[in-house]
């Protein structure tokens, strides 16, 4: 099974990719497609780098790991995209895998705000792991269709980054090194 993290990684973080490293060897995972969203039409679009530069920093974040895959399937879909209609053209493309949708609980918490969240519910296997702030077992509760996964709480995010590069502030710790290297550059 083939497991779909979305996100802007704007800019991709080692808190993503232990995340997903977490998730492989824990939620029965074969591989981990991280798939680069041009804009999440429930968030606002400030600051958001452009799509094949956020697409190259996943690239590079990931280049290590060979059950890992940048996915860049939603540039070719109708903007604002949603994330049913990239897992049916997935479904489309890729007929003979299965996916499973990665989603943290705060995306959970605001699940009946997706487009068609029952067919999702009802359709694709959903992997949830904790956010900060968010209860877990009330969630289940409410969906008790997704599947929890404990993995580890990281305590950055990309907005924080952002801030620290803004400022001039030292964001090594958070990225990997090529990752680093690209937002200098850049």
């Amino acid at each position: 099974m083939i497991g779909l993290l979305f996100g802007s990684f704007n800019p991709i973080h080692l808190g993503h990719t232990a995340l997903a490293s977490y998730l492989l060897k824990h939620a029965g995972l074969d591989e981990i497609w991280f798939v680069v969203s041009p804009h999440n039409p429930l968030k606002e679009q400030n600051d958001l780098m452009p799509d094949d530069s956020r697409l190259k920093m996943v690239k590079l974040a990931i280049a290590d790991y060979s059950a890992f895959k940048a996915c860049d399937v939603e540039f070719f879909l109708p903007t604002p995209n949603y994330t049913i209609t990239t897992l049916q053209h997935l479904n489309e493309l890729y007929p003979e895998k299965q996916f499973a949708l990665i989603i943290g609980a705060d995306n959970l918490d605001a699940f009946s705000l997706w487009r068609d969240y029952k067919n999702l519910l009802n359709n694709y296997s959903i992997l949830v792991y904790p956010r900060k702030g968010y209860d877990l077992d009330a969630l289940q509760k409410e969906y008790p269709q997704v599947k929890v996964v404990e993995a580890p709480l990281f305590p950055i995010s990309s907005t924080e980054i952002r801030q620290l590069l803004k400022e001039k502030k030292d964001a090594s710790p958070w990225l990997h090194p090529s990752v680093y290297k690209f937002l200098l550059d850049n």
